[in-house]
């Protein structure tokens, strides 16, 4: 009677991520593969935007709940978006105590069960069964949101992971992972800065690398709950938000002017958000203070926006003026939707001036690493900046300013979490 051995596990690196999320795989030969998505209509990418579309149909009698994610996510969504429900940002809630279920067509999810629909779908689309899969999942050093609880934020992130069906679960801070992808390249002992540049955080850690043992020391670290989505907020906040009618005022019964709610403008700015202003009770909040505003085309322009579902077009123009001015001096930020024309010249030095409160944080974060590790700039090797936020000149400026171009790398900006997950999975 003969047995037959199991076969080893599939090692698995997944970069979960506020605005993308990343798998790869790793090979027998110790390299890596990663996964590239394909969804219809869309070019193939390695990248998935994290985003869960549910909807039901009716199927024998009885109403089924059907779901996508990524791009066919948005597809599904504005199929119908009166019947469907779009989720978005997931992980920025992970950390917070406050925030426990929800109520989705008629039924409760917890935040657990909806990042397990995510996640079994994203395994699913890059051809991974989790029953025979050992996931190295990434972590930021510190969640997103106010006063976060970054243990708990760990335990759901586990939970999510073991909803879509992973029995086999390891958690690795993404700074640190990210590093063990660029330490391939070191040929001898190194003590490396890592920089990590998320749409939702930015961390920031030190380590120890000895390529010959293949192995890294953790020497300190340290982050914020603020990355490339906080760029996105400034340009919304200066640019847009004042086409809108942030700046105006209105009149309840003939008194005096009273400033236009400031909460709309603060769930413009942030896309995870706007979706939650598309209710009957805020459409006609909007379109009462738009009777006696100071410029009641403004309000109007406002309401149709969120009525009509134009966030991610207004998002993605936002996002395209962000990247331009990491290449030029100045752009143009365009979006268009039937009435509403918003054009405006963008310097980058004036961009610069609106993050510099973000750059701030993130100066102050990159000291408190170095300190937490007990070492000054000179004690650092290398540095390595991974994520798109790294492509900021003024943020890559940060790092040449400490250290010094000489020192300073970049590469892989988008998969290089994962990657590093992957290799750590040895």
């Amino acid at each position: 009677m003969s047995s037959t051995a199991p076969s080893p596990r599939a090692r698995i690196g997944i970069d979960f991520g506020t605005t993308n999320s990343v798998v790869v795989v790793a090979t027998p030969d110790g390299g890596t593969r990663t996964a590239r998505f394909a969804f219809p209509g869309h070019a193939e990418s390695e990248t998935c935007r994290t985003l869960l579309c549910l909807w039901q149909e009716e199927e024998r009698g009885r109403l089924m709940l059907h779901e996508a994610i990524g791009a066919a996510a948005i597809d599904a969504y504005l199929d119908d978006p009166a019947e469907s429900r779009l989720i978005m940002s997931m992980k920025s809630y992970l950390a917070q105590t406050s925030f426990s279920e929800t109520r989705l067509l008629g039924r409760r999810l917890t935040l657990e069960m909806l990042v397990g629909q995510f996640v079994a779908g994203l395994a699913r689309a890059a051809g991974v069964d989790p029953a025979q899969a050992q996931a190295i999942v990434g972590r930021p050093v510190r969640f997103a949101g106010d006063a976060p609880d970054d243990a708990f934020g760990e335990q759901r992130l586990r939970d999510g992971f073991r909803a879509a069906g992973f029995g086999e679960i390891a958690v690795a801070l993404e700074p640190e992972a990210a590093g063990w992808r660029f330490a391939q390249r070191l040929q001898a002992p190194a003590t490396i800065l890592v920089g990590d540049f998320g749409g939702g955080t930015s961390d920031f850690s030190v380590l120890r690398f000895d390529p010959a043992a293949g192995r890294a020391v953790p020497l300190g670290h340290a982050g914020v709950g603020i990355a490339g989505d906080q760029f996105d907020y400034r340009i919304i906040d200066r640019v847009v938000s004042p086409e809108l009618g942030r700046d105006g005022t209105y009149r309840i019964m003939g008194g005096a002017p009273l400033p236009v709610p400031i909460e709309w403008y603060a769930s413009l700015a942030r896309w995870h958000r706007l979706s939650l202003m598309r209710t009957p009770q805020t459409l006609r909040a909007i379109a009462e203070v738009a009777r006696t505003a100071s410029d009641p085309a403004k309000l109007n322009a406002l309401a149709m926006l969120v009525a009509d579902q134009q966030g991610q077009a207004l998002y993605r123009a936002v996002g395209a003026a962000k990247s331009a001015l990491s290449a030029a001096d100045s752009t143009v930020l365009r979006f268009s939707y039937k009435d509403i024309r918003i054009e405006r010249a963008i310097a980058r030095a004036e961009f610069e001036s609106w993050i510099a409160p973000d750059l701030a944080q993130f100066d102050a974060a990159i000291g408190e690493a170095l300190a937490n590790a007990g070492l000054t700039e000179d004690g650092i090797d290398r540095v390595f900046l991974t994520g798109g936020t790294s492509f900021v000149p003024a943020v890559r400026a940060l790092f040449v300013d400490r250290f010094g171009a000489a020192r300073v790398d970049r590469g892989g900006e988008f998969v290089s979490v994962a990657e590093g997950l992957a290799l750590m999975g040895r």
